[in-house]
């Protein structure tokens, strides 16, 4: 195991940045559920989310040289056949995740919205790992990863469990628990691209191009047969949700090639809850927040922490 102190201080920035990327996962929660509220229509809300964060991210390659060779290397390597087509869809992942933010979100709220993509993310997150998902490093499955991911199991029954007693709909909570499953995969494959393009500006500004590109489809479609949605809300924060994600994703593309699928998925879940609680109590949307949803915040942090853990390795006896 490499004990350099340097690395574990980067080890240890790269998983606090990552649980502060997960805050910034439930702001985007809580905003997109809001404008999807407002407009009536999730679909828009997410296309305005997601392009509008393209926006920014081209905006941004425009003025950085190291993007756009980014770009230039990451076309080479498709080309050579280094790397597989499909492993430049994952902005697939973030967009079923906003498109859910806007159809469900602000039905459900920010905390039970948060644990039911915490459950895909941790289902996901382990088996990228476990099985080199997207060419990336096998970390094998040691006790306390598994202990931590159970943790995080048990955290997401205790969130959930007293929603389950009220009237929100089941499919409300499926919805974001395949999203979960999608980003969970979406952040191994953007790892990858990163590693690829040498930048995480391309490889982040590629995943929203492919996201912006199919809600832009689907959302036509629905426009077309559902008709225009409600007037725009003036507030301007509501369209805050793209610069916000594009912000997280960035630091996920950077942080996962250091700590791993699983271990920056239990990071984004510890940021999330503790997001989504404080968001619940001081700007609730949807049904209100329990004192489970403390109980399960507690239990995520401890489960981060346990699976953040270095495998014990036995030491040989020195010979005399």
């Amino acid at each position: 195991m490499n004990t350099n102190p340097g690395t574990r201080g980067l080890t240890a920035i790269a998983i606090v940045a990552t649980i502060v990327a997960g805050v910034l996962v439930a702001t985007q929660h809580r905003i997109n559920g809001e404008l999807g509220q407002r407009l009536d229509d999730g679909f828009t809300a997410a296309l305005i989310s997601f392009g509008s964060g393209w926006l920014i991210l081209m905006a941004i390659l425009a003025v950085s040289p190291k993007g756009r060779e980014g770009f230039r290397r990451l076309s080479t390597e498709v080309r050579a056949r280094r790397v597989a087509p499909w492993l430049l869809l994952g902005g697939l992942g973030g967009a079923l995740l906003v498109l859910s933010q806007g159809l469900v979100a602000g039905v459900v709220g920010v905390a039970i919205f948060g644990v039911a993509t915490v459950t895909g993310q941790t289902i996901s997150g382990m088996v990228a790992d476990a099985t080199g998902f997207a060419g990336g490093r096998r970390t094998p499955v040691t006790v306390s990863r598994a202990t931590g991911a159970t943790l995080t199991l048990i955290a997401v029954v205790v969130a959930v469990a007293p929603r389950l007693e009220t009237d929100v709909p089941l499919a409300a909570i499926i919805l974001p628990l395949i999203a979960g499953i999608g980003i969970g995969l979406q952040q191994a494959v953007n790892g990858r691209v990163r590693t690829e393009s040498g930048s995480a500006l391309a490889a982040t500004t590629l995943n929203f191009t492919v996201g912006t590109a199919a809600l832009v489809v689907v959302t036509v479609v629905h426009l077309a047969i559902s008709g225009l949605p409600e007037t725009p809300p003036s507030n301007p924060w509501l369209y805050l949700g793209g610069a916000v994600g594009a912000i997280f994703i960035a630091v996920q593309v950077v942080t996962v090639t250091r700590i791993g699928v699983l271990v920056l998925g239990l990071c984004l879940v510890a940021g999330q809850l503790a997001g989504a609680l404080v968001y619940d109590l001081v700007l609730p949307i949807g049904v209100p927040t329990t004192a489970a949803t403390a109980t399960a915040v507690a239990l995520t942090l401890v489960g981060v922490t346990i699976a953040s853990l270095p495998p014990r390795r036995a030491t040989r006896p020195r010979p005399e």
